[in-house]
């Protein structure tokens, strides 16, 4: 009887250690079986080696320990898959963000390509037409029309080059509607406008002197910058009060600020942080530098800083500095 009480007692503490394992391990369709022919097996064995008092007593207190077991078993495997769902979607997440972040740094490389092609076909196509007048000058001397020939044709030449290696990233469906002309600085004002009558609550503050002396390729990227600054605003912080600085001295100076939205922040709509990653692009093709973050007062600002003189341009100097947080 001694030895069958003791058994009893070892079993009961090596079966609860083996079901709380079993509840963490393995769902409550494997536990609850297993459980329930381990629990029969104890209370057999209670049976034999107490009296009816004892046994209905043990019982009891054997079956509500088995429940709290499982139980706990169960919870601490909730609460690690929930924490390993959590990682994985967190995982997730940040691979699905940096793709969209490649996406849109490919998407802004590709669209300005497509600038240039427009921008230098104009240009080359001028050359051309220039080289051919001068080529077919009948007062022109031998060795100059000779010299304008060769000028036109390395012109055409260029052109079939640029249409094969840029070309490419057009739309050619027969449905694509074709380029309209890149705005730049100085249409800006226009673009100010826009959004006024949209409902914007904007202050244009220009100190431009000249925005036709500004070279078309900073104020192609000027344009760009702005509207993404005024898109940003209206994303994050609708009705917002908006300020649009340009100041062109030896660089061309943007800067974008808007008063946050009142309460907790928003989560950010899909997307987010896309139109940025595309001004770091820009920005980047011309040696300037980009900021944008949260300012200490309570607003989100942008800004940037773009060369105007050749001396700065990305083939003489860097790759710019572009830093701050995404929205």
């Amino acid at each position: 009887m001694v030895f069958a009480q003791w058994t009893a007692t070892s079993a009961l503490g090596t079966a609860a250690f083996a079901v709380y394992s079993l509840a963490m391990l393995r769902s409550w369709r494997t536990v609850l079986p297993i459980a329930g022919a381990n629990m029969a097996l104890i209370v057999t064995l209670f049976r034999i080696t107490s009296d009816r008092q004892e046994f209905r007593q043990g019982t009891v207190v054997f079956v509500l320990m088995y429940a709290v077991l499982i139980t706990a078993g169960m919870l601490v495997r909730s609460r690690r898959e929930l924490i390993a769902s959590m990682d994985e979607r967190a995982r997730a997440a940040a691979t699905e963000q940096r793709l969209r972040v490649e996406e849109a740094r490919l998407l802004e490389r590709e669209r300005i390509a497509r600038e240039m092609h427009d921008v230098l076909a104009h240009r080359i196509s001028l050359l051309a037409v220039h080289a051919g007048a001068l080529e077919f000058r009948p007062d022109a001397p031998a060795d100059q029309r000779e010299a304008a020939g060769i000028i036109r044709q390395s012109a055409y030449e260029a052109m079939e080059d640029l249409r094969e290696v840029i070309g490419v990233l057009r739309d050619d469906s027969p449905d694509a509607a074709p380029e309209r002309p890149q705005p730049t600085l100085a249409d800006v004002s226009a673009l100010v406008r826009e959004s006024r009558r949209a409902g914007g609550r904007i202050t244009l503050e220009e100190n431009v002197r000249d925005p036709g002396r500004v070279p078309a390729r900073v104020g192609r990227h000027a344009y760009r910058i702005v509207q993404e600054g005024l898109t940003n605003a209206r994303k994050h912080a609708p009705g917002a009060r908006v300020r649009v600085s340009l100041d062109a001295g030896a660089d061309l100076d943007i800067e974008i600020v808007n008063a946050l939205p009142p309460g907790p922040p928003a989560p950010p709509p899909p997307g987010s942080g896309a139109g940025l990653v595309g001004l770091a692009e820009r920005v980047a093709l011309l040696g300037g530098t980009l900021e944008h973050g949260h300012t200490a007062d309570g607003r989100f600002r942008l800004r940037a800083r773009l060369p105007l003189g050749t001396a700065h341009a990305p083939g003489s100097g860097g790759k710019g500095d572009v830093h701050g947080e995404l929205l």
